[in-house]
Parts: C-alpha cells; sequence; structure tokens
C-alpha cells in the first residue's frame, strides 16, 4: 500500500532545510501556470481548410465553420472505417463540442481558415458504429525539460515547452497523461535537478501527489544558428526514475518565430513514440514505484479443489471490445445471448448502440483471447481483429452445389 506524504508536511521540512522565506518566494513568484489546454476524449480532425463566401464578415465565418464540420466528419467517418458518410447540419452541431481555430483571415464577404473540428466521442461513437470507450494507460506525469543554451528549465519559469505540452490535446492517445500547471510548490518538487535523482522513494511521493504510477520526462534542447535565424530542436522521449531514454530525434524551423509550431510537431511525434513503446511493452511501470503488495498464501489442496468445480479460475479475466453488425433489435439479443453462451463470458452488454450499423459491446471473459475466437468460430462466427478488440459477423452459409447438366437425380 502506497503512503501519500501531505504537501503540507513535505513543504514544512523543505521550509526546515531551506528556510520559509526562500521557499515560499520560489512557490509564490512569477507567472509560471499553463493549464492543459483540453484533456477529453474528443475526437480530434486537425487541418480543415475552408474558403467560403457570405453577404459580409460574420456570414462567411459561420459558412466556413459548418463547411469545416462537415469536411471533418467525412474524414472521420473515413479513419474509423465507417465510409465516410455525410449528416444533417443540425445532427452535426449537436455532436461538435468545439472549434478551434488554428489560422484564419476574415475579410469583408470571405473567411479563408485552417480549423480544427472536434466531435464529443459519446455521441458521435455510436453514429460510427465504434465503441465509446477509450483503452488508456495507467496515468503518466509529464515533467517537460527544455534546454537552452546550456541551462534546463521545468516549472521554474513558464517556457515554450510547458505550453506546448498544455495545448496538446491527448483525446486521441492511449497514455494517460498527468500534466501539471506549473503553479504552487511544482517549481519545488518538479525542476531540473528532480530528473536527473534514481531516489524512487522521493519519486514515489511526488508520482502519488499528482495522483499518477510513474513519470515521462520529454525533453528538447534547442540550436540557434544565429539570432533570428533557422532554430533546431533535439527531442528526447525520457521515461522512469532512472531517465531512460526511449528515442532522440531532430527537427528544425526558418526562424524563432516558428519555435511554438516546432514544439507542436515534436510534442506529437514524442506522443507517437510513447504510445509506440506502450504496445510494444517497453513503457512498464517502475516496480519501485508500484510496488507489489503480498497475498494471503492459499492452501494448495484449496486452490486443487476451486480449479476442480471451476476450470475457468485458472484464467486471467479479459475485458474485450467486441463489433458486430445489427440491422435490427433481433440481431443486438442474438448477439449478446450467444457471447453470454460461451463458456468463460461472465458479461456481455452492448455499449454503443447503432442499428442498421455496427455496434459495440463489452465482454468479460477469463481467457485469451485467441481461446476466445476458437469459441466463436466453433459456433459459425466469422472473427477479424487480434487483441482485445474484435469484429464479429455471422459467417455466410456455403453455396449448395448444383447438380451437373445430364446427371442422374
Amino acid at each position: 500500500m502506497r503512503h501519500r506524504l501531505p504537501i503540507a508536511l513535505v513543504l514544512t521540512a523543505l521550509a526546515a532545510a531551506l528556510g520559509t522565506r526562500g521557499v515560499f518566494a520560489q512557490i509564490e513568484g512569477g507567472d509560471r501556470g499553463v493549464a492543459a489546454v483540453d484533456s477529453s476524449n474528443d475526437f480530434e480532425v486537425a487541418g480543415v481548410r475552408v474558403d467560403v463566401s457570405g453577404p459580409n464578415a460574420e456570414a462567411a465565418r459561420l459558412a466556413g465553420w459548418r463547411e469545416a464540420q462537415r469536411k471533418a466528419y467525412v474524414l472521420l467517418s473515413q479513419r474509423m472505417g465507417a465510409g465516410g458518410g455525410s449528416l444533417p447540419d443540425g445532427t452535426l452541431d449537436s455532436i461538435v463540442s468545439s472549434i478551434v481555430v488554428e489560422d484564419e483571415q476574415i475579410g469583408p464577404t470571405r473567411y479563408v481558415a485552417r480549423l480544427g473540428v472536434l466531435f464529443d466521442r459519446g455521441r458521435t461513437a455510436g453514429l460510427l458504429g465504434v465503441s465509446a470507450a477509450v483503452a488508456r494507460s495507467s496515468p503518466f506525469l509529464v515533467v517537460p525539460v527544455q534546454w537552452s543554451t546550456g541551462v534546463g528549465t521545468v516549472f521554474e519559469q513558464r517556457t515554450l515547452w510547458q505550453e506546448a505540452w498544455a495545448r496538446f490535446r491527448t483525446g486521441s492517445s492511449a497514455i494517460d497523461y498527468v500534466r501539471p500547471t506549473g503553479t504552487g510548490p511544482d517549481s519545488l518538487f518538479l525542476n531540473v535537478g528532480q530528473t536527473q535523482r534514481p531516489d524512487r522513494a522521493w519519486w514515489r511521493t511526488l508520482v502519488d501527489q499528482y495522483g499518477a504510477s510513474d513519470v515521462l520526462m520529454p525533453s528538447v534542447q534547442l540550436f540557434r544558428q544565429w539570432p533570428g535565424g533557422p532554430v533546431v530542436g533535439v527531442f528526447e522521449a525520457r521515461y522512469g526514475p532512472d531517465h531512460r531514454m526511449l528515442q532522440r530525434f531532430s527537427l528544425r524551423v526558418g526562424s524563432t518565430a516558428g519555435i511554438p509550431a516546432l514544439f507542436d510537431a515534436g510534442v506529437k511525434r514524442l506522443d507517437d513514440v510513447y504510445q509506440r513503446a506502450l504496445r510494444e511493452g517497453y513503457l512498464g511501470l517502475d516496480p519501485g514505484l508500484n510496488p507489489i503488495m503480498p497475498v494471503a498464501e492459499t492452501p494448495p489442496e484449496e486452490v486443487s479443489d476451486l480449479l476442480a468445480d471451476d476450470p475457468t479460475l485458472a484464467a486471467p479475466t479479459l475485458a474485450l471490445t467486441i463489433q458486430y453488425d445489427t440491422p435490427d433489435v433481433v440481431a443486438v439479443n442474438g448477439a449478446e445471448a450467444a457471447l453470454r453462451g460461451l463458456p468463460g463470458v461472465s458479461s456481455a452488454a452492448t455499449t454503443s448502440l447503432a442499428l442498421g450499423g455496427v455496434s459495440s459491446m463489452n465482454v468479460t471473459y477469463a481467457g485469451t483471447p485467441e481461446a476466445l475466437r476458437a469459441a466463436l468460430e466453433a459456433r459459425g462466427w466469422q472473427v477479424i481483429g487480434t487483441g482485445t478488440t474484435l469484429r464479429i459477423r455471422r459467417a455466410a452459409p456455403a453455396p449448395t452445389p448444383s447438380p451437373r447438366v445430364g446427371a442422374a437425380t
């Protein structure tokens, strides 16, 4: 069991060691706070370009936003494998949560812009025939380190790197990021010196305070070729108390004015690195930060009795997402009943219903995905996909061979 050390107690200890005045001056001084813009699970479609006209500037802008919604839904539908269909403007208005202005030019009767569109996941998933559930990692505390002219900065002062991580929309990422705002005691606890300390006892106290299980340390080092000229950013995806590195890469921008765009591109690519590391098993939780609790031993004879009564107890319990065709309500009831009838399935309930399309159900199964696939195929289902997300449909019956011409009947 983890023991969470209260912030007030930690501050008291630091004040005693460093002097109360200096500690609280560091906490209160400066403008460091950058709150995360969006941590929702919305579907996002970025970079939608529009060029429309209207009777006036406001009407042209509204028409541009409506056009962006239409284009974005088609792109999202294609991305989700739902065919790229369109929806009426009234329906789009009800599922679009916000419009993000990436760049816009407004004239007296014309509107030219590049926009991002965010769709509410819960409302949109049913229309697309996909699950609204999002599989996320354990929470990771983000400590963004920026190096410039040999000086490293985390939350000691506000940085463009911190702002870039606050701007990043995490809805489509499998990583559960915990992003500190940089206010309060953040500058004391999360600084460059702390990123170099492998002491797991202190790190465990920190990640507990922020509600995380482990730590990520994305860093960037800037190299300016001449004042106002091209800037090269060297990005590193680091993680864990040991400051281990997953990958390093470089990006370049033509002038210092492009540093925010450089950082946005770097954050997106680092997120891809962390997601790939999670899928491939490299981004596991540090056992020093997440100790395994001892469990009471069960006498061997009791274990054997339990397994004899119910063999499924020996298998791990998995949560799977099953997608299936639902032309009508009968198909919904039939698919749920078929899943519940499989050995090892303890629950099967539809979570995203799309009559006339593809619905999703959550299934709890004591066994492996491969075993569930074999059980479904043995009962006449065609199974597509791997892992914990499967697509099933009834296998087409084999055609009845027609008699040959001239054959005896």
